[in-house]
């Protein structure tokens, strides 16, 4: 599909599946060599980082590592609260271990600062983020991102997990708001 529309709002293409997997094969290249010899446990923070994960761990050749899920809040009504307030579904010690978050997008940072922050007075002896997406422009938290499938603009887009008001998180492609 070339274009697609959600709800009020028209989307056209940004990224093909195939443009998208090379980027996530890149990324998984650097962590199965960054991590060959080590037990890493990948978290990767729902909702909208399930595809990236599920594409990502099919390409990752570390045979210790270990995959869990969470959901984190930072937000109240429509605003960022600047903190992560809750966290769900981390159901293992991370003490003494490597720890490789896993995002969907990094924008403002907040979420990753919070989250890395939490990790290391839990006692994580490592941790390192991998994003499909980052909005270099939106940063406004000092983190650094070590993984990153791809760079975008401050533009609104959809696919490969992402949403607009729940819809278009299941395209495989990845599309962006068409203003025209």
């Amino acid at each position: 599909m070339e274009k697609v529309t959600l709800h009020d709002k028209t989307f056209r293409l940004l990224y093909s599946h195939d443009e998208l997997c090379d980027a996530v094969k890149m990324c998984a290249d650097k962590i199965s060599a960054d991590y060959k010899d080590k037990e890493p446990l990948f978290i990767s923070v729902l909702n909208g980082s399930f595809m990236f994960t599920a594409e990502l761990m099919k390409r990752i050749d570390v045979p210790k590592g270990e995959v869990c899920f969470i959901k984190v809040s930072s937000y109240q009504d429509m605003e960022s609260t600047g903190t992560v307030s809750h966290l769900i579904g981390l159901n293992r010690t991370i003490v003494g271990r490597d720890i490789v978050i896993v995002e969907d997008m990094v924008d403002s940072g907040c979420s990753m600062y919070n989250l890395v922050n939490k990790f290391k007075e839990d006692g994580a002896r490592s941790i390192r983020i991998a994003t499909m997406f980052i909005k270099p422009n939106a940063l406004k938290f000092p983190i650094t991102v070590n993984y990153v499938g791809k760079e975008l603009e401050n533009d609104f887009v959809v696919g490969f997990g992402l949403d607009y008001n729940e819809y278009g998180r299941q395209l495989s492609d990845l599309y962006v708001l068409d203003e025209n």
